[in-house]
This record gives structure tokens, sequence and C-alpha cells, in this order.
């Protein structure tokens, strides 16, 4: 058996910066304050960078205020995504099309999104009917504890018998790499989001690729193992 978890931002699909205006939008519409800061995006979880833009900028974290720019966030998200015209990166409708049908793999999500800004964006792009189960940004501040979370709903969706050699974590940034690692997984590096080839490899995934335009070659990579 084979799992497969996919990174959204950078891996499956390019947004435009969809989600960062939305995000951006939501914090100086609810609070007032233009976004003065840059806060890092690339990798980390809804949670750590609301969490980090409230630092940044003295609104205190409570419950309450995460819970409303989040609120905020998900109503604009539909329209940016409309605005910045993203895309579907290369190769991926072919191979999740190709996994779809083969009986012995399991697609599943490990993004740092919350669930509901992670179906938002693939549902625009028409790529949510292929993913059932996953990890996701709701509860966690770091990746590795998304990983943990996914690997939970894999031995929930699939079977408790599933070792973490069997997952494969697909993404495009340093931190896909160390989730990984952290749940024992093996990784698909893509150089399809801001990290170059170099920062990926120096990292130490198992395979690092420009892009999936090549799917089939990924299929007989992972065939042969």
């Amino acid at each position: 058996m084979l799992i497969c978890l996919f990174d959204i931002d950078g891996t499956l699909l390019a947004s435009g910066g969809a989600g960062k205006a939305a995000l951006e939008s939501a914090f100086e519409h609810e609070f007032g304050a233009p976004v003065r800061i840059h806060i890092p995006y690339s990798g980390r979880t809804d949670r750590a960078i609301i969490r980090d833009l409230f630092r940044a900028h003295d609104i205190p974290e409570t419950t309450e205020n995460a819970e409303r720019i989040l609120r905020a966030y998900l109503r604009r998200l539909p329209e940016s995504l409309k605005r910045n015209q993203g895309r579907v990166l290369p190769g991926i409708h072919d191979l999740l099309q190709a996994l779809r049908g083969k009986e012995k793999v399991k697609v599943g999500l490990l993004t740092g999104n919350v669930r509901a800004g992670a179906e938002t964006k693939l549902g625009h792009f028409g790529l949510f009917e292929h993913f059932s189960f996953g990890g996701f940004g709701d509860l966690h501040f770091e990746r590795d504890d998304v990983a943990r979370e996914a690997l939970s709903h894999v031995h929930l969706h699939v079977g408790p018998h599933i070792l973490p050699d069997q997952v494969w974590v697909i993404g495009d940034t340093p931190h896909d790499v160390t989730c990984a690692r952290a749940i024992g997984a093996r990784v698909v590096a893509v150089a399809t989001g801001s990290h170059p080839r170099a920062e990926l490899t120096a990292c130490d995934p198992d395979l690092v690729l420009d892009d999936l335009s090549d799917f089939q070659y990924l299929l007989r990579h992972w065939k042969q193992i």
C-alpha cells in the first residue's frame, strides 16, 4: 500500500497569492490597521501565521480574535482566488487521475491551510474530489504536528497496519521535508514553489524534482520500491 500526502500551495497549485491577500485584507478590515511587518508564509500553518501577525502588530492573541480573522479570511478567499488567477501546477491533474485508478494507493493532504480554506482552494481549481482525508492547520502551529495528525487520519481511513515508510509526503518547502521526517515518512520535494531545487536538495529528501510534469517518472519510482 502506498499513501501519498500532498501539500497544497506551491505543490498542487499556485494561487497567485490569493490566500495571503485574503488573510491580510481580513486582518486590516477586522483590526483597523495595515499589515506593516512581513510575516513568512511559506510552508507554515495558518494558525502560526495568524499568531505572528497578531504579535507583530500588538493584537491580543485570543481565541476570539483568531476566529474573527479566520471567518473574515474565509469570506474573502473565493473572490481573491478569482481575482488572482492562479493555476494548477504542471502534471498535477494527470498524476492525481493516475493515482485515483490504483487500488493500492490512497491520496490525502498534509497542509498548513485550515480545512475550510483547503476545501475552498481545491474546489476552485477542481481538485477537491481527489482527497478524502488529511492533516490541516486548524489546530497546530507547527507542521510536524500537522504531519502527526495526517498520519493518524491515515490509520483511521486506511488502517492501523500502515507503516510510516509506506507514506510519501509531496511538498515544495523545507518544512514539508522536516515534517515528513518527524513521522518517519518519505519525501518528494518539488521546486514549484518559492524554494529553489538546491535549497530543497540540501534538506535531503528522498527525491527532488523540478516539477511533476513527468508524472510517469514518479509513478515508476514508486513502483520500484
